[in-house]
């Protein structure tokens, strides 16, 4: 059976390129004319001298990309923007991301088969419930992204309250993206290499545990959070570990996280993004089920696979049509409520 007569895949976290040409016209003045970047920039080569990554700009060029990897639909998430926590001035990161929603949300008119998820300003909670609401309700977007770093915030914090109140009220899912790039303790690394192995992982994970033992899940019961680009693998390893620290200090330092932590990471309302390639995805599944892994092809970013991505996950041999379909296409398609 070809993939794409079986399945309508549903691509849980692919990326717009959203330069800054792309977004000036969206900003108002003052910021529009400004001459720096409007996200102080990292001075890595990513692409290896051009040798790796697709350009996906243009839409006729992606959709024919999500031909080639037989993806029907896809859910957007910025390139540039998931740095926004490095924009310091609270206003400016509020333009940035608003003017960020409102490309997007045109891009998307091109075609019913691509989505996005909205970019909230993570430095100013209040203004990105506003725009979480303006987002979901005006612009058409499916759900909202907080940056996992560069930003010195605690995602479980109660000053996020108002976005995870907003979003439950909404119905509509929260996401935390990493970028792979400069965080605490990457100061030690000489190699790009290095910096986007742990950029990635550390983050998602810190925030996590910081959601979780914030009380996050208990208190929003309803809501639907998705961490992203960190693979599926860690899950029993991380669960593991958070249950034995909750059972001797829980309720002293962690009394809103109710129920041992796996309970929450592997509860109806948690959700991960799955590489195509990772080997234990078939284990993962067995532990916690095959309702909340999502397939992500990441395109068009430089550590993608590329060409055949989802085709990978669709030819395994470990994994039951039932679970392929779940992970293709109802598990996003739920979470994204599309």
């Amino acid at each position: 059976m070809e993939l794409r007569d079986t399945i309508k895949v549903l691509d849980s976290d692919a990326h717009a390129r959203d330069f800054d040409n792309e977004i000036r016209p969206y900003l108002p003045e003052p910021y529009r004319n400004q001459r720096a970047s409007f996200i102080p920039s990292e001075h890595y080569d990513r692409n290896l001298g051009g040798t790796l990554g697709q350009s996906g700009g243009k839409v006729e060029e992606r959709l024919a990309a999500m031909d080639t990897q037989q993806i029907d639909t896809a859910v957007m998430f910025p390139t540039s923007g998931l740095g926004v926590g490095r924009v310091r001035d609270p206003q400016f990161q509020t333009a940035l991301c608003r003017a960020y929603n409102d490309f997007i949300a045109d891009y998307c008119k091109a075609s019913p088969r691509l989505k996005a998820v909205a970019n909230l300003p993570v430095s100013n909670p209040g203004e990105a419930a506003k725009e979480l609401n303006r987002a979901v309700t005006k612009l058409g977007l499916c759900g909202g992204m907080l940056v996992a770093q560069a930003h010195r915030k605690n995602l479980g914090s109660p000053e996020f309250y108002p976005i995870y109140e907003e979003a439950q009220r909404l119905n509509t899912p929260i996401t935390i993206h990493a970028f792979g790039g400069d965080e605490p303790g990457s100061e030690i690394f000489d190699q790009f290499i290095c910096l986007h192995t742990t950029g990635h992982p550390f983050p998602i994970l810190r925030q996590l545990t910081a959601m979780v033992f914030g009380g996050i899940p208990h208190l929003f019961p309803k809501l639907r959070i998705g961490y992203l680009e960190v693979g599926c693998g860690w899950l029993p390893y991380w669960a593991e570990r958070m249950d034995e620290e909750w059972e001797k200090r829980g309720k002293v330092e962690a009394p809103l996280c109710k129920k041992k932590p796996s309970e929450y990471l592997f509860g109806e309302n948690s959700y991960y993004g799955c590489e195509p390639e990772e080997k234990m995805i078939s284990y993962v599944v067995g532990e916690i089920g095959s309702k909340t892994v999502m397939y992500a092809s990441d395109y068009p970013h430089w550590d993608m696979t590329w060409p055949e991505s989802a085709t990978i996950l669709w030819n395994r041999e470990d994994l039951s049509l039932e679970v392929k379909k779940d992970l293709l296409l109802n598990n996003a398609k739920r979470f994204y409520n599309l």
